[in-house]
């Protein structure tokens, strides 16, 4: 959680500088001793981000590393909600039919578990925003998740999403997402 944290609070800063976040950590990371970890939408999962809890709440007044590494994870989601919010805004002004897609819902890449997911609270905050222009593509699910009732969001496959959005928003890094989106890119450009 804690080299999560860094990870993340890495990015809000070079998002606030302008600098790239990828290429500082791709850089960082070339010094030997150096292994800054990717940055994400938050911290999900039935463990990391539930346990530092148990271990702040034994010891409170010698965990305040542990505390402050959650609360940075779970600030990382508002982040990307408020990036994420800004970035579709400036889109519908020029284009007022703009469709979205979050391409995503698990708690981390390849997988089928939801459980405490940022990129499942972010989505549902943007389709809660955003209603029918929001699309979730996520492999893992057969159905949207309840928080989506009432939105207007729509879940649909990946391909119609390439087609027919004009912003992806890709909370999950999910194999299917980067080979799909890589093919998809070459079909364009011929």
């Amino acid at each position: 959680d804690v080299n999560i944290a860094f990870a993340n609070e890495l990015s809000m800063v070079a998002d606030r500088m302008g600098l790239d976040v990828w290429e500082v950590i791709r850089l960082a990371n070339r010094h030997p001793r150096v292994n800054i970890l990717q940055p994400g939408p938050g911290v999900g999962g039935h463990c990391i981000a539930v346990d530092p809890w148990f271990i702040v709440a034994s010891a409170p007044d010698d965990t305040p590393l542990i505390r402050t590494a959650r609360n940075v994870n779970d600030q990382k989601m508002h982040h990307v909600i408020d990036r994420a919010t800004t970035q579709i805004e400036n889109l519908v002004a020029v284009n007022p039919k703009a469709r979205v897609a979050c391409l995503g819902l698990a708690f981390k890449a390849n997988i089928d578990d939801f459980r405490e997911s940022p990129a499942r609270f972010v989505a549902a905050r943007i389709a809660r925003k955003f209603g029918d222009r929001v699309s979730v593509v996520e492999p893992y699910a057969a159905a949207l998740p309840i928080e989506f009732s009432d939105t207007g969001a729509s879940m649909i496959d990946l391909d119609p999403a390439l087609e027919t959005c004009d912003m992806l928003l890709v909370m999950v890094d999910h194999d299917v997402f980067r080979v799909r989106s890589e093919e998809h890119t070459s079909e364009l450009q011929s």
